[in-house]
């Protein structure tokens, strides 16, 4: 990065996406620049592959077949082919999107991850460290932190135009910023709805192995000092 920065200061500083590919062009034999640009292709491939793989299977098991129970595995493979179709058509749409949230790819990806991870880690963080969780406060938790993350993804889009003073500040907050405050909102609310919904006589007991007990810490804790 120093050395492209050194060959071309003003391009590298107006647009930081092209160093990268400058460094490609200019720099690497005819050779390398074959075998890196292979490299970019098939890594890009495996991820696509598995991100829609992955999506589709999800769509497949955990939605198709929920409203679907007497599906055979024909109608599930041909259910998942059309899904499959269907996130890469979703996905080719999305593309003229991007330019609209950031004109750097790094910041792009981390901005939308920004916008749907928190509420998901802050579930599968308080299922393991809260006893009295709830399936209704992770799913309630799930649904609402999705819809802000898409709100504040509709509000960052179109925030020349807005001049209502409290949104325009949920629309311009830095990226890090609202994804830190997304998962202690998420938290919290997983904690509420927890206390409003738990029952000690419905608790389910598989939930229950899934928690961190304090019992269990301390007796790792003694075994590994008596093994020690």
């Amino acid at each position: 990065m120093h050395c492209i920065l050194k060959l071309y200061p003003e391009i590298v500083k107006q647009q930081p996406d092209k160093a990268l590919p400058l460094l490609i062009v200019n720099i690497l034999p005819i050779g390398v620049k074959g075998l890196v640009v292979a490299g970019f292709l098939a890594a890009l491939m495996s991820s696509l592959a598995s991100t829609f793989n992955s999506c589709s299977t999800l769509l497949t098991l955990d939605i198709y077949k929920l409203f679907k129970k007497d599906a055979n595995e024909k109608e599930l493979l041909i259910f998942g082919k059309v899904t499959t179709v269907l996130l890469v058509f979703l996905g080719i749409l999305w593309i003229p999107m991007m330019k609209y949230i950031s004109s750097k790819m790094y910041v792009y990806l981390q901005s939308v991850q920004a916008y749907i991870a928190p509420p998901i880690a802050a579930v599968f963080i308080m299922g393991l460290i809260y006893k009295k969780a709830t399936p209704t406060a992770s799913i309630f938790t799930l649904i609402s932190g999705f819809i802000l993350g898409m709100l504040r993804l509709i509000l960052e889009i179109n925030k020349e135009h807005i001049n209502i003073h409290f949104i325009k500040i949920f629309a311009t907050i830095n990226f890090l910023h609202f994804a830190f405050l997304l998962f202690c909102f998420s938290c919290m609310l997983i904690i509420i709805i927890s206390l409003l919904t738990y029952r000690k006589e419905n608790e389910n007991p598989y939930v229950k192995e899934l928690t961190i007990d304090k019992e269990t810490i301390i007796n790792e804790i003694l075994k590994s000092n008596i093994y020690h």
